[in-house]
């Protein structure tokens, strides 16, 4: 671990450095003073001195030396180096001004009553951070929308025979954490589940995935009539319900195995952070990730107070069955009264000392589930810096802040990291700091429910945002591990240069931190090699979190980002999820998570002061053709003898990459004429600039994927039947999977007329370059 150099004294080098470059670092000095007259000053460049005139250009002068021996002006997309210098100063408040005690003290407030949406407490919450916002100088409000929130009036699951059994379906309190007896709790249950009194025999069906019911097709089990019990995990719940549905189902049972989050992985708690025998997993049931997000009676339009729904019969993304989660305490009993054949590998067994057979039957059970089926409120905080040359160019920013029950962990860890980082950029404000694009701030409502207050924001703001839009990058609830980021490819370079950069708790950067922990999971040399020379790489986007709505609805450029690896699922939607276990277990001393507030600022701070965009058409062609060449892998399996036509794609994408490559010349070109030259040609760099943000756009399809036309990328969105898990290309894909050859080749041509369309962007923005730099 490097020693942090002692307040008041220079770094030898950095002296050396002081007089080795003369005039020219001085006049940078004072220019950057001048820039930045209130800058906090960085704890490893603090000076002793009464001279406040002295102390500032003293200051400049140790942190462009600093700079120069830290980083050896590594390159930043979008930046010419004559501005890296007055970057890594900025950059340098942002790695010395996040603390965990504000963290520590964000989480505690945020998550001390339950906090689910429609809630009093989402309305604290939400009101506390418009609070902050506004104390630390930002323009904020809260814009309220409504949505469907029903909330069970009946729960009752029973064994009837062989023996008899009624699941508790309650969480105890515990004496070590104050937040489980928290008044106002929401019950075990999965929203929208559909209301009835069914009793039908029992079917184990594994994690309900398409190959497990697939499985129960070939060996002639027949769901119709039956209630099915399926284990959390490895797919989302509406997937899972939904396959149910299709063979004739009348039930689903979701319970919590052991062998996934509870004793078979370390001691649960509140002795560990693995999920102790009766906590539930609640959770939506809505199908979000597969039909559309948002309010399930608002598909396509905001539900403001008033506005028009449908009624909700007519609303596709809920389930036709009711539903219930179940903790494995009352899981055990239900599945050990199944007969039939024992499950046929180990894939189907799980934690719990039992056979795991499959049915139909003898077991028998009666649901009983009702729900009240109300309209409430959501509270989205907005909070804006606003920008002082492109203020029409905005840079978002999103993590949401309901949760099932307290929410510690899911969202208020990575909701208290987002205010942090606010924290931080304000003291850049106060230090005479402006952003030249508008940073917006938000806080997300009912985002466990299906994306709602995310989606119908976006929604009621479609036009502005598809005007104004540079990037959306989101964030959700985070644990102690590597970064990780998923994403349009078109900012791979931006973010692995922000990866590079960015001092992992664990030590070296975070594409090192993540590299070391890929390497203890090598089983071989091989692996281990393969795993050196892969370096960073920006993961496709799928669903499961707020930048659904708009990297695949709006067709705006997003990331999805932060630290994962840690426990956090032992007490996933439960009421364990508390700030005591939280502290505990998944981030003490909450280090993480002011390394999550760092990285949200100074994405912020790179992405709203690069004088050119710092997009890549190259990055978006590489990791395109990764995904037709696993289109034509598939089209093999799929479709045996058939062929798929995928050249229209793969000619696509090589003329996106050629464009990409003049882009990619021309933008160094003009970068290495310097700051003053861009400033210049401001006028013509504001078009250029709008070209790249808007090429994510080009990726759209205005019909919309089949059968789920909310869904307009057609590079971006997850399967039918993935869950969250991301299933590029998603329209050929699923045609695909459907095995219907004719139309995945018209989904073929759909996707290439898109690539094409950004190609020709790309060949717009490199002419432009080219004539810039003349």
């Amino acid at each position: 671990m490097r020693r942090a150099p002692q307040r008041g004294h220079l770094k030898p080098n950095a002296r050396a450095n002081i007089v080795a470059t003369g005039g020219r670092v001085l006049r940078s000095a004072v220019i950057l003073a001048l820039r930045l007259p209130k800058l906090p000053i960085p704890s490893e460049c603090v000076m002793r001195s009464k001279s406040i005139g002295f102390r500032r250009v003293a200051l400049g002068l140790i942190v462009l030396a600093s700079c120069r021996e830290r980083s050896t002006t590594q390159a930043v997309r979008g930046y010419p180096a004559d501005l890296l210098d007055s970057l890594r100063a900025r950059e340098a408040v942002l790695r010395d001004t996040p603390d965990t005690s504000h963290v520590n003290e964000f989480s505690r407030i945020m998550s001390e009553e339950p906090n689910h949406a429609g809630s009093p407490g989402a309305r604290a919450v939400a009101e506390w951070a418009l609070g902050k916002f506004r104390e630390w100088g930002f323009e904020a409000e809260i814009e309220e929308f409504e949505a469907l929130l029903p909330t069970p009036t009946l729960r009752r699951v029973e064994l009837i025979r062989p023996t008899r059994f009624v699941a508790k379906m309650q969480e105890p309190v515990l004496a070590e954490d104050k937040d489980s007896g928290d008044k106002g709790q929401l019950p075990t249950y999965n929203a929208y589940g559909a209301d009835g009194d069914v009793e039908g025999e029992l079917v184990f069906a594994n994690y309900g995935n398409a190959e497990d019911y697939a499985y129960l097709d070939s060996i002639g089990v027949d769901l119709r009539g039956k209630i099915v019990i399926v284990k959390y995990g490895r797919g989302v719940r509406s997937a899972k319900i939904k396959q149910a549905v299709q063979r004739g189902a009348i039930g689903c049972l979701i319970y919590s195995d052991p062998e996934e989050d509870g004793f078979t992985r370390g001691d649960v708690y509140p002795k560990g952070p693995w999920r102790p025998e009766d906590a539930v997993q609640r959770g939506t049931a809505a199908d979000y990730a597969a039909m559309y997000a948002g309010d399930p009676l608002s598909p396509g339009w905001s539900s403001k107070k008033g506005s028009r729904r449908l009624t909700r019969a007519e609303a596709k993304s809920l389930p036709a069955i009711p539903v219930a989660p179940l903790s494995y305490g009352d899981a055990r009993p239900l599945l050990e009264a199944l007969g039939g054949a024992v499950s046929p590998n180990e894939n189907w067994k799980g934690g719990l000392p039992i056979a795991y057979r499959i049915g139909p039957g003898p077991a028998r059970v009666r649901m009983q589930m009702k729900s009240d089926w109300k309209i409430g409120p959501l509270y989205n905080v907005v909070g804006r810096i606003r920008g002082v040359s492109a203020p029409d160019e905005w840079v978002i920013f999103g993590n949401h802040h309901d949760g099932w029950v307290n929410g510690a962990a899911d969202p208020i860890s990575g909701a208290s990291a987002l205010m942090e980082a606010a924290r931080t950029l304000s003291r850049l404000v106060k230090g005479g700091w402006q952003p030249q694009r508008t940073i917006i701030f938000t806080l997300w409502d009912g985002e466990e429910w299906g994306l709602l207050g995310s989606t119908e924001w976006a929604e009621e703001h479609a036009e502005e945002l598809r005007d104004k839009a540079v990037v959306y990058f989101n964030t959700d609830g985070y644990s102690k591990g590597v970064f990780d980021a998923d994403g349009s490819h078109t900012l791979t370079t931006f973010v692995r240069e922000l990866a590079r950069d960015i001092v992992d708790p664990a030590g070296g950067s975070l594409i090192d931190a993540a590299q070391r922990e890929r390497l203890t999971r090598a089983k071989t040399a091989g692996d281990s090699a393969m795993t050196r020379q892969r370096g960073f790489e920006l993961g496709a986007a799928g669903s499961g979190t707020d930048f659904e709505a708009f990297l695949e609805h709006l067709g705006i450029a997003s990331v999805s980002h932060g630290f994962s690896g840690g426990p956090t699922a032992g007490t996933y939607h439960s009421i364990y999820d508390s700030y005591d276990n939280f502290r505990r277990f998944i981030d003490p001393g909450f280090v993480y998570g002011k390394a999550q507030a760092t990285t949200v600022a100074t994405l912020a701070l790179r992405m709203a002061d690069a004088p050119l965009l710092p997009f890549s058409f190259s990055d978006a062609a590489t990791a395109y053709r990764g995904y037709a060449q696993d289109v034509v892998a598939l089209a093999q399996a799929s479709l045996g003898s058939e062929k798929l036509d995928v050249s229209p794609v793969m000619q696509a994408i090589d003329r996106l990459a050629q464009a990409g490559a003049e882009v990619d010349r021309a933008y160094a070109s003009v970068m290495e004429r310097g700051s003053a030259f861009i400033r210049e040609k401001s006028d013509a760099v504001r078009v250029i600039n709008r070209d790249l943000y808007q090429s994510e756009r080009d990726l759209l399809d205005p019909d919309g994927l089949p059968g789920r036309e909310w869904f307009k990328s057609t590079m971006y969105a997850t399967g039918i039947y993935t869950g969250f898990a991301p299933d590029p290309m998603p329209g050929v894909r699923q045609m695909l999977q459907a095995k219907r050859r004719d139309s995945a080749q018209d989904q073929v041509r759909r996707v290439a007329a898109a690539v094409d369309r950004m190609a020709q962007r790309a060949t717009r923005v490199a002419t432009a370059l080219e004539q810039l730099s003349r």
